[in-house]
């Protein structure tokens, strides 16, 4: 591997237009992360000391979108090809002597691993002048191609709009995705000239340059599925199939049962331990953990949760931003926690919200169960002591307190602190009048028989 410092430059001027969207085409997500970032992360492993992107149309939505992960931004006014977009950014890498790393902010799912390769072959023993990634295709189509010795040498590349028909037989295409050296990079794009059937300047065209210096570069080659690009909803879907598909594959390798894998989705940061089970239609939101021996039953959906060792939900449970679920205890069948920590053991079986709370070790929330958290205006907190028993049908009114092993009984709306093992009633006593139910139907029977 090389030591010499490395900038990526990242083109995202495109206007997605086939998209059909107010947002931009590199920032629509694939499993809850923008492709954008997607892209941006993985070359952050390769530790760049300068990141660039590109941008035109939507210039504000980008540069929002990676201000805060310290990469310059630069314009490109008007869109005149590959080429003159990374001409664009030749001032903000002045004076840096290093590689440089070319990547698209709508092929989002290169690997690290994919670019260190890339990087390395410019160092190896035949010293390319640029390294080209490469792909084939069943169908190559539109695909630039290359046409490239067996040992990767490249004898010429093309667009498919000026190539021959020799050429278009050749399955071996071009990602766009390029490593050079800086001190090549800009003089070889400064003589780029777009004297080709679109009239724009290809970043291709720095190979054949090379080559009429007497330089070779070389491509290498990676699955068409890495290098998949998105500019359309039904490829954005597509790619989201990919990383779904991949990532079930992982999770199940590291010790996961997926009962019915193509209905489970996971987020781009779902953390998931072993000897979990998850059965179908259940759904990961951005900022999950999963802690082992944990079941997750069918129809659940979680998003910033963490559900710890042997803990169980569902189904058709429903775990937003700020639940916990901690050892061993279990929620059911149409519960929702939102902001709530539910201590071991305890459990919330039917039918139950609990907002803003706090839940003891042990405790049992009855079906029916409702922490009323909110006045309109303002969150308030339940706290639930370990071991209390909360009968179902129950209302607590935040803020409110039940104390360690009290018991509520059911159909109780509570509005003050109960203390530890007290019993609070809520309602009127019963009355039973006799035969007044009979007395009322005969009276109405009888007034329904005179109409």
């Amino acid at each position: 591997m090389t030591s010499r410092s490395l900038a990526v430059i990242v083109l995202a001027a495109g206007k997605g237009t086939r998209m059909k969207s107010a947002t931009h085409k590199v920032l629509h997500p694939i499993a809850g992360k923008p492709m954008l970032i997607h892209l941006l992360d993985s070359a952050a492993d390769l530790q760049p000391v300068h990141t660039v992107v590109v941008v035109g149309a939507g210039r504000e939505q980008v540069e929002a979108a990676v201000t805060h992960l310290g990469v310059s931004v630069v314009h490109q006014a008007e869109q005149l090809g590959t080429g003159h977009a990374v001409l664009q950014a030749a001032a903000a890498l002045q004076g840096f002597d290093g590689d440089v790393l070319i990547l698209y902010g709508d092929v989002p799912l290169v690997a690290a691993q994919t670019m260190r390769r890339m990087v390395d072959r410019l160092h190896e023993s035949d010293a390319p002048a640029a390294v080209v990634l490469g792909f084939r295709h069943e169908t190559p189509g539109a695909y630039g191609r290359v046409i490239a010795e067996a040992n990767g040498r490249i004898q010429k590349m093309v667009e498919f709009k000026d190539a021959s028909t020799e050429e278009r037989a050749v399955n071996l295409c071009n990602s766009g995705l390029m490593a050079v050296a800086s001190a090549d990079l800009f003089t070889l794009l400064s003589r780029v000239r777009n004297d080709n059937a679109a009239g724009e300047y290809y970043l291709p065209d720095i190979v054949m340059l090379a080559a009429a210096d007497g330089r070779a570069s070389a491509v290498i080659e990676t699955s068409a599925e890495e290098v998949a690009g998105v500019n359309s909803r039904e490829e954005l879907a597509a790619l989201e199939d990919a990383w779904q598909c991949a990532r079930r594959k992982q999770v199940m390798g590291e010790g996961a049962s997926l009962i019915a894998p193509d209905t489970v989705w996971f987020s781009y940061d779902t953390r998931i331990g072993k000897d979990v089970v998850i059965e179908p239609n259940v759904i990961f939101g951005p900022g999950v953990s999963i802690g082992d021996n944990v079941t997750v039953h069918a129809f659940s959906h979680l998003e910033g949760a963490r559900v710890e060792e042997g803990a169980s939900v569902g189904p058709y449970a429903r775990l937003r931003p700020g639940a916990v679920m901690e050892r061993g205890s279990r929620v059911g069948n149409f519960v929702e926690m939102k902001k709530a920590v539910l201590g071991p053991g305890a459990k919330a079986n039917h039918l139950t919200y609990l907002g803003d709370a706090e839940i003891g070790a042990g405790a049992n929330i009855g079906a029916g169960t409702i922490t009323c958290n909110y006045d309109g205006f303002f969150k308030y907190k339940t706290v639930i002591g370990a071991g209390a028993f909360i009968g179902s049908n129950s209302a607590l009114v935040a803020p409110v307190s039940i104390g360690d092993g009290a018991i509520v009984g059911a159909g109780s709306t509570i509005t003050a602190d109960v203390p530890g093992d007290a019993l609070a009633l809520v309602r009127p006593p019963q009355t039973n009048k006799a035969g007044w139910a009979e007395r009322f139907r005969t009276l109405m029977r009888t007034r329904k028989e005179e109409k």
